[in-house]
């Protein structure tokens, strides 16, 4: 099956540079990793565009991931065209001939003339239109006026695909044309640089690394959200949308049998790219076959590459968005400052001032922050105050300590650098610089710079909503009646807590005997109202663990047996495509094992970036021998910059987890601790409990 590690979606421009700035009607490119999308990337002209490419084409080769490239310009043109040109039905000989004609620089290119040169060969009589130069070109008509085309308007993808521009429109609204001849040169080259490791659809089999494949956003792509390039959020869309889906998918979407003509993927397809959020994979949590204990690091790498979001997208206000998680990378809409302004109090005016005595004429009035900036005379002063814009003619700002001021002039005595006291014009922030990248739970830090830099609202993430059930005949309500053997839940209280603290949002299931049927039906009840589910207990292989047998009916459970102290068994699976975390039934292992486990791999499946919760070197306050093969996590708290650790390690010593502040780790090697060694402490701060 077709299975791709990175997505990565461009839309090309036929024009010119477009300048530093970002831009509509320019090159954009978006790639997105198993679900975790980068910022999109705004390339200035087709030169940046190339060099771009073939980086990110070499490191996703070097590191071994399988890459879908795509690109939403015509592969090939309408039956017939390749034939006549290049005496071949081969799209790719076509893309060699257009290359080696193609002349192309940042400024300029000879786009028109080849298509006059091409009409030409046609005796006039061409499929190309559309003249955007001020000089006439032999045989290239301006408009499509008693224009005659002998081939067909349009390829057959094309007539399906509905709003699709033709191919042979060089200039105006919708010159599909340009992109195709100023696209094909730069593929043909990337192919010739990748050869053996590129393939192009649906043209070559796609058994190298690299897929090369036609696109059109606007297939699946809805309008741009406020504060988007329509552009940027098509590439960005669409990536998320082919990165989301399932293999078996995307080799439907790449069945099509169009060696001449070539084709749109997806086509025929839309309503399973346009699906809000991407299901899980029923092998998501499956490990390599033999594996029985796996180290704490490696099942964590495990869920990191097999996870992605399971929620939906929204825009919120910016007064809502703190705590959220970004769902695309926002670009700044305006510089801070915008304008230059003062830093200080004091006097402005232009240039810089020698060694000796000034004497400067004032203006009158003065600039204040807020006011529009006015403009100052040559050889003149201003009275500026801290944040004000600096008028025109207004470049250097002294302090008004340092100055003697008179009726209408200013005097001070020494030497004053150009552009003394101010802050120039995006010296913070330029227009269009990447001010929140996708993933990133939204501070209040982050909601200052991106109001300052004029961003309304964000496009976040659906908070994702996790279940949390107990498991168990010996288990009570707190304020019932506990009899002979039971024991009262302290696990869901406990989950549901640490849910709603990581940001996402709680939903109590209850508690589950142990009756299959019953938890059967408890499960059923939760799918459409949850993206996740924790449970507690059950989550072994034995009588009573009804959690796993019960997906392993399902046909989408793996055990995993982890090398890790207090914990070792979870439960990992998917139901009716929910994915479910079983952990102990232990309330120190299961806190444990959420905290190091569940806590990333639901922050994934949220849309956030991986989780790694931060962790220092400290003395430590205790001694202990530690036999290798498990990693272990003691319950610890620093008392005069040293970890203390809670006094018994016991599973069942609830008490352990409310006396602890944070974890002590230690790795899976032997090790003889003494005091004032040093060991790693990570606080429950870094896991996002308060």
């Amino acid at each position: 099956m077709s299975r791709f590690d990175t997505v990565v979606i461009v839309d090309w421009s036929g024009g010119n540079d477009r300048g530093p700035h970002p831009k509509a009607d320019a090159i954009w490119a978006a790639v997105n990793r198993g679900g975790a999308a980068d910022a999109p990337v705004y390339l200035r002209n087709r030169q940046v565009a190339e060099d771009w490419l073939a980086g990110l084409f070499a490191a996703e080769l070097a590191a071994g991931r399988r890459v879908f490239a795509g690109f939403d310009f015509p592969f090939a043109y309408p039956k017939g065209f390749c034939e006549a040109l290049t005496g071949g039905q081969d799209p790719l000989v076509l893309w060699d001939w257009f290359e080696a004609r193609i002349e192309d620089s940042a400024k300029a290119n000879n786009r028109f003339d080849i298509a006059g040169e091409v009409n030409r060969l046609f005796k006039g009589c061409g499929p190309f239109w559309g003249n955007g130069l001020d000089r006439d070109i032999a045989g290239l008509p301006r408009r499509k006026d008693g224009y005659h085309n002998p081939f067909a308007d349009r390829r057959a993808c094309e007539t399906q695909a509905k709003g699709a521009f033709t191919c042979w429109q060089m200039s105006g609204a919708g010159s599909v044309g340009s992109q195709v001849f100023m696209g094909l040169p730069v593929l043909a080259r990337l192919r010739r640089r990748f050869a053996g490791q590129l393939a192009v659809w649906p043209f070559e089999p796609l058994t190298p690394q690299i897929a090369v494949v036609e696109v059109w956003p606007s297939l699946t792509v809805g309008p741009a959200p406020e504060g988007w390039i329509k552009d940027q959020w098509q590439v960005s869309e669409m990536a998320r949308q082919i990165g989301g889906l399932m293999p078996e998918q995307v080799d439907a979407m790449l069945d099509v049998d169009a060696p001449e003509e070539g084709g749109i993927f997806g086509l025929g397809h839309e309503a399973v790219l346009k699906a809000e959020a991407a299901p899980l994979r029923n092998d998501c949590f499956a490990l390599p076959h033999g594996v029985h204990w796996t180290p704490v690091d490696e099942a964590l790498d495990r869920l990191r590459q097999q996870l992605t979001p399971v929620t939906g997208m929204e825009t919120v206000p910016l007064a809502a968005a703190a705590g959220r998680i970004a769902a695309q990378g926002v670009f700044a809409p305006r510089a801070n400052p915008p304008l230059p302004n003062t830093a200080v109090d004091g006097y402005g005016f232009a240039g810089a001032r020698g060694a000796g005595m000034h004497r400067l004429p004032l203006v009158a009035g003065r600039a204040a922050a807020g006011d529009a900036p006015g403009a100052v005379p040559a050889g003149y002063a201003i009275r500026v105050l801290t944040g004000a814009a600096l008028p025109e003619g207004v470049d250097t700002v002294i302090l008004q300590e340092d100055v003697k001021v008179g009726a209408d002039y200013i005097a001070f005595n020494g030497a004053v650098k150009e552009g003394a006291n101010t802050r120039r014009a995006g010296e913070d922030v330029a227009a269009g610089d990447p001010v929140l990248r996708a993933g990133r739970v939204i501070t209040t830090a982050d909601l200052a710079l991106l109001a300052a830099t004029g961003v309304a609202g964000v496009m976040v993430r659906k908070r994702l909503r996790v279940g949390v059930l107990s498991t168990g005949d010996e288990l009570v309500e707190v304020g019932e009646a506990a009899g002979t053997g039971q024991i009262y839940d302290a696990n869901r209280p406990m989950l549901l807590a640490m849910v709603a603290q990581f940001g996402h949002l709680p939903v109590d299931l209850g508690r589950a005997p142990d009756d299959r049927a019953a938890l059967r039906a408890m499960l059923d009840g939760a799918v459409g109202n949850v993206d996740a589910i924790i449970t507690s207990g059950g989550a072994s292989a034995g009588d009573e663990d009804h959690v796993s047998a019960l997906l392993g009916e399902a046909g989408a459970m793996t055990i995993w047996r982890i090398a890790v102290k207090p914990g070792r068994p979870l439960a990992l699976g998917l139901w009716e495509g929910v994915p479910v975390f079983g952990l102990p039934g232990n309330p120190v292992a299961a806190m444990v094992c959420t905290l190091v486990f569940a806590r990333p791999a639901l922050a994934q499946l949220a849309g956030a970036a991986w989780a790694v919760p931060q962790a220092f070197d400290v003395p430590a306050a205790f001694a202990k021998r530690k036999k290798a093969g498990r990693r272990e996590y003691l319950r610890a708290r620093i008392v005069e910059g040293r970890a203390e650790v809670f006094g018994s390690e016991g599973s069942g010593r609830i008490s352990g987890l409310s006396w602890a502040e944070g974890l002590v780790e230690l790795d899976e090697g032997a090790r003889d601790i003494g005091y004032g060694d040093a060991v790693r402490y990570i606080p429950f701060g870094s896991f996002g409990l308060g």
